[in-house]
């Protein structure tokens, strides 16, 4: 079963047994998430001497899938299992390959013929975007597997123009600044933010306008710090925000990944509670991660109105600055996985190898506050 396959699982909400044959630690970090999903996690070290003592574990009646890191472990499991007579399947490429796949989702069409795109990087809770207008296209928060981006583009028949990143990420390596090399796109950084890259960048600040085709990429007054000093949203055909890390579906964005948090806080609320409170709640907020399963619709996209979240979301309610700068900087997750690497190497800093990147990525993304 390839990651397509359990991705349609995970989207049409179907019942999955999973079997994972990684180490405790490993499963418990990150795992295949699926409403309707049910695991055992048991090391495949724990099953060389066969897989008898597992067979009552394991349902008849249900689709089981078994998984491991990079896909040979689950083969030797999933084959002593078939020898004992059940249906099983192993995922292709392991938990490696669930990490990098995307899957195209169109969230709309825009008022002037063209249409927006969300990429859901489904192991990795990472959300980008293609906006596409009259034969040319705009890609937002590209994630490192470029090739992804410039198919689609190809089979739409639309050339890549702009390349934006809302901010320098530290939980992923960008793939913006190789898409606009490939395509001879201009690409876009948050100044605040790139003032240690080793690259030249087009400035991203409050009163660009961007044309994509037909369409205008209006980021005017939208400076939005507080996840990164230079964080910055857009406002795309008057109905959509992309909000990058500042805002998300159920949670709100850590300030804390270059080690300012209490400097940032402020900022942060700044872009919340009066930034964000000026927009319409109409808008519809697209943001570049998801954190739980359950934020997905029905369709597998990411997003809902700006009116929503400010009755919702928890994070944008605490009418106490004091009370809100305690919920941020008390209740942030662990630091993401070689963080600091990521953030030098969207710098431009470091160069690692595609193996190194993997490594350096694995894991579930932590860009929001508790």
């Amino acid at each position: 079963m390839n990651p397509k396959d359990v991705t349609k699982k995970v989207f049409n909400k179907e019942d999955l047994f999973i079997l994972d044959v990684r180490n405790e630690t490993d499963f418990e970090d990150w795992k295949i998430e699926g409403e309707n999903f049910h695991y055992l996690n048991i090391p495949y070290f724990d099953l060389l001497d066969g897989v008898e003592g597992i067979l009552d574990k394991i349902p008849s009646y249900k689709e089981v899938l078994v998984v491991c890191a990079k896909e040979g472990s689950s083969v030797m499991v999933a084959e002593m299992l078939s020898e004992q007579g059940l249906t099983v399947s192993y995922l292709q490429g392991g938990m490696k390959a669930w990490s990098e796949h995307l899957e195209p989702v169109k969230v709309g069409d825009l008022k002037d013929g063209g249409e927006i795109y969300q990429f859901v990087r489904i192991g990795k809770g990472c959300l980008s975007y293609m906006v596409v207008s009259d034969g040319e296209a705009a890609i937002i928060d590209a994630t490192r597997m470029t090739d992804i981006y410039l198919e689609f583009a190809s089979n739409i028949g639309a050339n890549i123009t702009h390349v934006f990143d809302t901010h320098l990420h530290a939980d992923h390596i960008s793939g913006g600044r190789k898409i606009a090399e490939t395509t001879n796109a201009t690409y876009w950084l948050p100044p605040k933010d790139a003032r240690e890259v080793t690259f030249e960048y087009s400035p991203l600040e409050g009163g660009n306008v961007v044309t994509i085709g037909n369409t205008n990429i209006d980021i005017h007054a939208l400076y939005s710090p507080g996840h990164t000093i230079g964080s910055t949203s857009f406002v795309i055909d008057k109905r959509y925000l992309l909000s990058g890390d500042i805002l998300f579906i159920d949670s709100i964005g850590r300030p804390d990944l270059a080690g300012l948090a209490e400097d940032w806080v402020g900022d942060l609320r700044e872009t919340l509670y009066s930034r964000y409170r000026e927009l319409s709640a109409e808008l519809i907020v697209l943001p570049a991660h998801f954190m739980i399963i359950e934020e997905l619709n029905a369709d597998g996209s990411v997003g809902k109105p700006l009116g929503t979240l400010f009755a919702e979301n928890h994070g944008l309610n605490i009418s106490d600055e004091v009370r809100f700068r305690q919920m941020v900087t008390e209740n942030l997750p662990p630091q993401p996985n070689s963080y600091q690497e990521i953030r030098e190497t969207n710098m431009g800093k470091m160069t690692p190898d595609d193996d190194k990147q993997r490594e350096m990525e694995i894991g579930p993304n932590r860009c929001a506050v508790r």
